[in-house]
């Protein structure tokens, strides 16, 4: 599932009447991208005349999604007035369902968390997650001024894909997993809710809240990795979020890599947080606080650094066979991960991709991501975003090189 829906807009705007959803959804995602701009920044960007310009941004400020700043003086002339994105312009739920945690964030229409709920369990199951979630909405709901509840304006769903094939992994059993193949959580969390609902692979949903609130200024070509219990990928191609006829593209963590015993196994099985918890329970160490909010892990470093060179090592494999494939200009890495810890294997990741024999291939940078643990929650609830008010991403990157 894409995080736009497909439609063949142009990158530039129509000043015909029967694209005004379109414009408005140009104006409001160059707003996201860039910040407050006066009407006349926002006419050049889009290629729109003044008037019209004028006309939607008037009428996304009467519904409330646009605010007006404070004028700038310029040199000559009347001063500009900024206008920016009204964090309570729309609100949009998120539910991120973990191997190990659930979560629900309620994010404002600037895309900051303004409430959250989480659990944690032993492996996710679908009657647990339905009654979590159905619970956490309506907390959450009940908290919020009557004014915001009006504006809630969807519920985004991240989850990993086929839950069921890894129940040996987490440790769950087969029966409890196999739950998932006949439930459609989608449908299920819809029913009584007066919002849509969208779902998508967690670890794309992970790429989506890059693309969408991320501070670093991206590649039109990038593999975004997302290290948790598990490990997975987001593909951006020609600055477009591409999750394939399956939604499954980007599924890295089943990539084949070299272990650190030079044998043949997935990458799940090397650079994954689960394997951290084995390589912890193996030192008769506890494990629970890499479930915690990883702000600060303290656990033993001989682990933790032996942790780090084998998920770099294959990690450093898994770039060179992407890269082989899609020729990615950057490889973003985030995760369930404090950000030193992130660093260190960001680092530790290009330092072993130097080592490996790259002929024939152009290397992309390897960088960290921006986003941080929320990136799956983040990006549930940037899918009901981006699909109720903003343009395919790809847009923007192309008007950018214009």
């Amino acid at each position: 599932m894409n995080m736009a829906e497909p439609s063949p807009v142009s990158i530039r705007g129509s000043n015909q009447s029967g694209m005004r959803a379109h414009n408005e959804r140009l104006v409001l995602t160059l707003l996201r991208r860039h910040g407050p701009q006066p009407k006349a920044q926002i006419a050049r960007m889009t290629g729109l005349s003044a008037q019209t310009v004028s006309v939607i941004m008037r009428a996304l400020e009467a519904e409330g999604f646009l605010v007006k700043g404070q004028p700038q003086r310029g040199r000559v002339g009347q001063p500009s007035v900024p206008i920016g994105l009204a964090p309570g312009g729309a609100y949009f739920f998120g539910l991120k369902v973990g191997r190990r945690s659930l979560e629900l964030v309620l994010t404002d229409f600037l895309g900051r968390v303004v409430d959250r709920r989480q659990a944690r369990h032993r492996y996710p199951t679908p009657d647990a997650t339905l009654a979590f979630a159905r619970h956490a909405l309506a907390e959450i709901a009940a908290a919020r001024p009557a004014v915001e509840r009006a504006r809630i304006s969807g519920l985004g769903i991240a989850i990993p894909f086929q839950l069921w094939d890894w129940a040996d992994a987490i440790g769950a059993p087969r029966s409890d997993m196999d739950a998932w193949r006949h439930r459609d959580i989608r449908a299920e969390l819809a029913v009584g809710l007066d919002t849509p609902v969208y779902l998508q692979n967690d670890a794309s949903a992970a790429c989506g809240a890059e693309l969408v609130l991320g501070t670093a200024a991206l590649p039109p070509n990038l593999l975004h990795i997302f290290v948790g219990y598990f490990i997975g990928g987001g593909v951006v191609l020609n600055g477009s979020l591409f999750t394939g006829p399956t939604g499954n593209a980007g599924a890295i963590g089943s990539l084949p890599v070299p272990g650190p015993d030079g044998k043949s196994r997935q990458l799940i099985e090397v650079a994954s947080l689960a394997v951290l918890e084995r390589m912890l329970g193996a030192r008769g160490a506890a494990a629970d606080c890499l479930w915690n909010r990883p702000i600060d892990w303290r656990i033993d470093q001989e682990v933790l650094h032996a942790w780090l060179e084998s998920a770099a090592g294959g990690l450093a494999h898994a770039v060179a066979a992407t890269c082989a494939v899609i020729d990615f200009e950057a490889v973003l890495i985030d995760g369930w991960l404090p950000p030193p810890i992130r660093a260190r294997l960001v680092e530790r990741t290009g330092v072993a991709l130097a080592g490996l024999n790259t002929a024939g291939l152009i290397l992309p940078r390897i960088e960290e991501g921006t986003i941080g643990p929320d990136a799956r929650s983040l990006g549930a609830a940037c899918l009901a975003l981006s699909k109720r008010f903003l343009v395919d991403q790809g847009v923007l990157t192309k008007a950018d090189q214009i």
